[in-house]
């Protein structure tokens, strides 16, 4: 199959962001540092079980570690000139605030087939962790839905970083996107497959 006819998934990662750098350098002397493999459903796995119809485009946005909005903002709009109609984005975690952000606030330049926000954070109410560095969305949330028809925002019961109560949040404000909610995802989506989203995924793709 050609590039032309590949339906492209442009996926966003997490990060963290701090209040100022104090916080930062904590969390750099304080967080668990392992060896070990990672193995993430967003990774092989996701790219192995999407096959050859889809094109996976997935930047590393600036400093995720001590992430600041303008800064992917830039990094997000470089790629615009590779973009294709018929797009599906998909952000995790602080990449989903940051989609529900960027699509409430700008036009896309691209028709959107489906967007994905994963256990993406409202606002700065999480249990461990600062939602600063300009993350913040503004009251009125309704250009993402003109932005995107499909919209599914996907979160977890057992969700150890971003309540669900976050959902009824989002709930709230977007009036026909589909809210999922899972009992286990192992926390935050810390999970090695993530079948539902693959399904989920081609069901989209057989709309084109």
């Amino acid at each position: 199959m050609n590039n032309k006819s590949q339906i492209q998934i442009f996926l966003i990662h997490g990060g963290f962001t701090f209040k100022n750098r104090k916080s930062y350098l904590h969390f750099l002397k304080t967080r668990e540092i392992s060896i070990e493999k990672k193995v993430r459903w967003s990774d092989d796995y996701f790219e192995k079980k999407l096959g050859h119809k889809f094109e996976l485009i997935k930047p590393r946005m600036p400093l995720p570690e001590n992430a600041k909005y303008d800064d992917w903002k830039i990094h997000f709009e470089r790629h615009f000139q590779f973009l294709k109609n018929n797009i599906i984005l998909i952000g995790g975690s602080l990449g989903g605030i940051f989609l529900a952000k960027y699509l409430s606030e700008n036009k896309f330049p691209k028709k959107l087939l489906a967007t994905y926000l994963i256990c993406p954070p409202f606002d700065n109410t999480l249990t461990s962790e600062d939602l600063v560095g300009g993350f913040k969305l503004k009251s009125d949330l309704t250009l993402i839905e003109k932005n995107v028809k499909n919209l599914y925002l996907l979160f977890s019961k057992d969700d150890d970083v971003v309540p669900i109560a976050h959902a009824k949040k989002y709930e709230r404000k977007l009036k026909n996107a589909k809210i999922i909610i899972y009992k286990n995802k192992n926390g935050h989506f810390n999970i090695p497959k993530f079948p539902e989203i693959i399904r989920m995924i081609k069901k989209d793709a057989r709309q084109v």
